[in-house]
Order: C-alpha cells, then sequence, then structure tokens
C-alpha cells in the first residue's frame, strides 16, 4: 500500500480531491467522454450517421464497466482499452459497435483522458498557490518590519528584515503561476492520431473531426499527435517539482527558525512528543521539505519517459502513470500542508530594523 493511500499517512502525506480525480474511477468517465466526443465530431461531419451517435450516447450514458475484466485483461493487454471497448460494444448493435472508437486507438483514449483530469488538478494546485501567495502577503504586513539574522552557509550573517526572507518565498511561487499558463498548454491537448499517429481512417475529415472533438472537451487540437512527443508530460512533471521544491526551501527555513536555540519564529501549534512534552515539532515544515525531495527524485523517471522507441513505447508510456499521478498528489498535499503553516507562524524578531 503507498502512503496516499494508506489508512493514516494519507491524512499527512495525501490529497483526496486529487487522488479522486487521477482515480480509476476519474479515469474511466474520462476515457467515455472521449469515445461519445470522438462519436460526435464524427457525426457533425457525416462520418457517421445520426442514429449510430444515439446508440453510442445511450450505451455510455447507463455503462457500467466490469472493473474485475478490466483489471484480468490489463494484465493480458497492458492496456485498458481492448476490453472497455468490448465491454461498450455488447450494448450496441452491429452498425454502432463498428463505429465506436472509429479511427482512434488505445493511446489516444488513455492519453486524451489524463490530459482532461490533469488540467482539474492544475486548477487545484492553482488555487492553492494563490491562497498561499495570500497568506505570505498577510505575514509580510504583519511581520515584514522585524528584524531577524540572516545566515549564509548556516552562520548568522547580518540582521535583515524578515521581508526578506518571506520575499525568497513567495517570489518563486509567483513566477510559478506565470509558468502555469505555458505548462496548460503542454498538457491540455487531444491526443488523436489513431494506430500509428497518421489519422489515415478519417481521410480528409480528420481535421475537422479533431477540432469538433477538441473543443468538445476543452483541450487544444495539435496539429500533429504527440503519441512519442513526451516533453509536455515531462514539463508538467518539472513545474509539479519546482513548486516542491520552493516550498521545500521555506519549510527548511522554517523548521530552522523554530528551533528552540534560535527562536526567530514562534509555530502556534506543531507536533507534539511521545516522550518530551515540552516539545512543539515543525511537522509542517519537515513534510515541505520531504515532499521537495520526493517530487525531485521522481521527476528524473518522467525524463527517462521521454525516450519513446519509434511510433509507441510499452515501457516508457507505463512510467508516465507509475510517476505522474505520485507527483500530483505529493504537490497538492504541499500546498495544503503550506497554507496551514503558513497560518501558524510568526516572526518573533528582535524589534523594528
Amino acid at each position: 500500500m503507498n502512503v496516499f493511500e494508506h489508512p493514516f499517512l494519507s491524512g499527512l502525506l495525501g490529497h483526496e480531491e486529487i487522488a479522486h480525480l487521477l482515480s480509476a474511477e476519474a479515469d474511466l468517465a474520462a476515457m467515455l467522454r472521449f469515445e461519445v466526443a470522438l462519436a460526435q465530431a464524427q457525426e457533425a461531419e457525416g462520418v457517421i450517421a445520426a442514429n449510430v451517435l444515439h446508440n453510442i450516447e445511450a450505451m455510455a450514458e447507463g455503462f457500467s464497466p466490469d472493473t474485475k475484466a478490466l483489471k484480468e485483461a490489463t494484465v493480458r493487454d497492458g492496456v485498458v482499452v481492448p476490453e472497455l471497448l468490448r465491454q461498450m460494444r455488447a450494448g450496441l448493435d452491429d452498425e454502432a459497435a463498428r463505429a465506436l472508437h472509429f479511427g482512434a486507438t488505445s493511446q489516444d483514449v488513455i492519453d486524451t483522458s489524463l490530459a482532461i483530469r490533469s488540467l482539474k488538478v492544475l486548477d487545484l494546485l492553482d488555487e492553492a498557490l494563490a491562497k498561499i501567495l495570500d497568506s505570505l502577503d498577510t505575514l509580510q504586513s504583519r511581520d515584514g518590519a522585524k528584524t531577524v539574522m540572516a545566515h549564509t552557509r548556516m552562520q548568522a550573517a547580518l540582521p535583515v528584515l524578515a521581508a526578506r526572507k518571506i520575499a525568497s518565498w513567495s517570489n518563486p511561487l509567483i513566477r510559478h503561476r506565470e509558468r502555469l499558463g505555458a505548462v496548460r498548454r503542454q498538457v491540455g491537448v487531444l491526443h488523436l492520431g489513431g494506430p500509428v499517429g497518421t489519422l489515415d481512417a478519417l481521410d480528409d475529415k480528420a481535421i475537422a473531426v479533431t477540432n469538433r472533438m477538441a473543443d468538445a472537451l476543452g483541450l487544444q487540437p495539435c496539429p500533429a499527435v504527440r503519441h512519442t512527443e513526451r516533453d509536455g508530460l515531462a514539463e508538467l512533471a518539472s513545474w509539479l517539482s519546482l513548486v516542491t521544491g520552493s516550498l521545500g526551501k521555506a519549510g527548511a527555513d522554517i523548521a530552522l527558525f523554530a528551533q528552540q536555540e534560535m527562536d526567530e519564529i514562534e509555530l502556534s501549534r506543531g507536533g507534539g512528543s511521545s516522550a518530551m512534552p515540552h516539545k512543539v515539532n515543525p511537522v509542517g515544515a519537515e513534510m515541505l521539505v520531504a515532499f521537495a525531495r520526493f517530487n525531485a527524485t521522481l521527476v528524473g523517471g518522467v525524463h527517462q519517459s521521454i525516450v519513446h522507441e519509434n511510433e509507441r513505447s510499452g515501457s516508457a508510456w507505463a512510467l508516465e502513470w507509475m510517476i505522474l499521478p505520485q507527483m500530483m498528489i505529493a504537490t497538492g498535499a504541499a500546498l495544503r500542508t503550506a497554507g496551514t503553516l503558513l497560518d501558524s507562524i510568526t516572526f518573533v524578531g528582535t524589534g523594528q530594523h
């Protein structure tokens, strides 16, 4: 069992909303949206008949998958889509069954599902970043004029305003929010290329179907499919690691300043000790450092997934499934932790500068 699903560690390290967006339930719902949007776009362009579309829409509306069969088939096929389509086609007439998924391939469905859900995750992360920046502004207004000791290479240096310390926490987060637009554009794309990325089955309707489908799903159409071009997801992983890394820097500072020998920051709440009741452990600050190191460890794995052999790689592709959800949850948990931590600290300082 991983820590994000652990009965009690998940409270410290997990994030329920993001975990739900990355769940099998949300994944299957997004895959169904893909298939329905594909059929709707094809019907609008005259690729399939209206009655066929209605059958597909009706089937999808009441579809309930056999998840045990999906699990067993995924062991065999390496992907869930063939068995998912088999189950969906069982509820269709022959014409609609042939039309379902026409022109697409498994990777189109899986990658588009991830794109749909990743945008929702990024919405949550951006909202959390905005709240943290508000908390930092409040901290700056209240404590920024207090004097604290600057430290270089872990040694006392010169007195500075607390505002200097706070700015070193907030400025990177402001830049990360500015970067987010570019990340969203790289992640929020429709993947529709067919078996080898050429969309040959749709012939001269390919561009029109792609544009209609992207619009319906709230994604950007791609001029060329990205089955083996994974730089967009690597950019997402890098951004996630940058966010947690910057929060980790703040966490490290707070943990050091909260040491009783330093006594530069007071924590209104913290972790208790089973043996030493006088302690107020800087648990939140410590977790920010842990999240930073966790994502920094994993980001290299996503960069490994850039290396795809030829037109599709099962091994490189699977790395994304294993790593990216953990990084997203860790980032959400880090932002939640940072929000709680920042609301609990006060700079003690030595008076006005």
